[in-house]
């Protein structure tokens, strides 16, 4: 079992947000979320006023004495799903203005899986400095790009298939459809 801080930003995409903490909750995994204000409207807005997930495993973002902010006690890895190109360059540039961003850094000075979901399309020249930065930093760029080559019959099938390959990144057998060639 894994310690998972999946944090949601603002950007479109909310089913990505909904569906990899569900499927990391059934497989398992010990899960915190924290949601930026503005996630938490997106969520409203893009999942049909469905409630925010159960109150037990919420962390509030101006929590800076949770103990995702101190590198003595970091979650496993830590998936910001989607993420907007405001949060990856708060991150890239070391502004630790909420719990979102601190525990990224967190992640990324002691090591530890960071994978950075981001959800923008085009992206400009400043989106793709940041995100090269976290790269270089240690951070896993996994752009939401969902794959067809399932077959995909739904936005839901194809949210999972991009969730399930995410969490394939920090770790967790999520049980994803894997390419494989006629040849």
């Amino acid at each position: 079992m894994k310690k998972l801080l999946i944090a949601v930003t603002g950007a479109s995409g909310q089913i990505y947000a909904k569906r990899i903490i569900e499927i990391a909750i059934e497989n398992g995994h010990k899960v915190n979320v924290i949601f930026t204000q503005t996630a938490q409207q997106v969520w409203q807005d893009e999942l049909d006023n469905l409630p925010l997930p159960q109150q037990d495993i919420l962390i509030d973002n101006n929590s800076y004495y949770h103990k995702y902010a101190s590198g003595s006690n970091p979650a496993d890895a830590m998936i910001i799903i989607p993420c907007t190109m405001g949060t990856a360059a708060r991150v890239a540039n070391g502004l630790s203005s909420d719990l979102i961003c601190r525990a990224a850094d967190v992640m990324l000075k002691e090591r530890l899986p960071l994978v950075i979901v981001p959800r923008e399309s085009p992206f400009n020249l400043i989106h793709l400095t940041n995100l090269t930065k976290l790269a270089q930093a240690g951070a896993i760029i996994a752009p939401a790009s969902p794959s067809f080559y399932t077959k995909p019959e739904s936005i839901e099938q194809m949210a999972d298939q991009l969730c399930k390959r995410v969490l394939n990144i920090v770790g967790v057998d999520s049980q994803m459809k894997r390419f494989h060639s006629q040849l």
